[in-house]
């Protein structure tokens, strides 16, 4: 066996994802494939996450050696400073009331402003970015409606590669909002809205 230290890692991280997605999933009602329930999509999401783990686990015994590179102080410090920011956010927002501390809003403005602030750092950026792009689609998904869920959520996280153009990050916009209308709410007639409820 040839251990590859990063894809161990990796591995490790979406798997446990996975396993805590599930288990906070058991609350939820299935539904079927045509009438889907609130937990049909996350079971559906968190089991695809889990399979990509084991892969990248097996994956991972065989194709190493692939040593992990030395984390940098400011890195480390990032780090640090974005997991006590986004809980010092996370317990502001559980004590203001309001859409705040709504539900698990809270938390996910915790998540959001955790993950922001190590996205300083270019090297964190790609990974801190698209997840505080997954934490505000869930955020803004029911105040403002799936299309400008959509539409913040792909504008931020392309701020996560230097390459993509304006016209690049618009055409995807409008792509998936197309696509996510069609899918979801005209054939599949899920109940989320489409625009900002005011």
């Amino acid at each position: 066996m040839k251990l590859n230290t990063k894809d161990l890692i990796s591995a490790a991280i979406l798997i446990g994802f996975a396993v805590v997605g599930l288990w906070l999933n058991t609350d939820h009602t299935m539904g079927t494939a045509r009438r889907m329930g609130p937990g049909y999509m996350p079971f559906l999401g968190f089991a695809i996450l889990l399979g990509l783990g084991v892969i990248v686990l097996i994956l991972g015994l065989f194709n190493g050696p692939d040593p992990i590179e030395k984390w940098t102080g400011a890195e480390i410090g990032f780090l640090l400073a974005g997991a006590a920011a986004g809980t010092a956010a996370g317990l502001v927002a559980s004590k203001v009331g309001g859409w705040p501390s709504a539900g698990w809003n809270s938390l996910g403005i915790g998540m959001f402003v955790g993950c922001l602030v190590p996205s300083i750092i270019k090297s964190w950026r790609p990974l801190f970015l698209i997840s505080a792009a997954f934490a505000l689609f869930g955020l803004i998904l029911e105040p403002l409606g799936l299309m400008l869920a959509i539409a913040l959520s792909v504008i931020l996280s392309a701020f996560a590669d230097e390459t993509h153009t304006p016209k690049g990050v618009a055409g995807l916009v409008a792509f998936l909002c197309v696509l996510c209308w069609a899918v979801f709410i005209y054939e599949l007639d899920i109940r989320v809205p489409v625009w900002p409820q005011f």
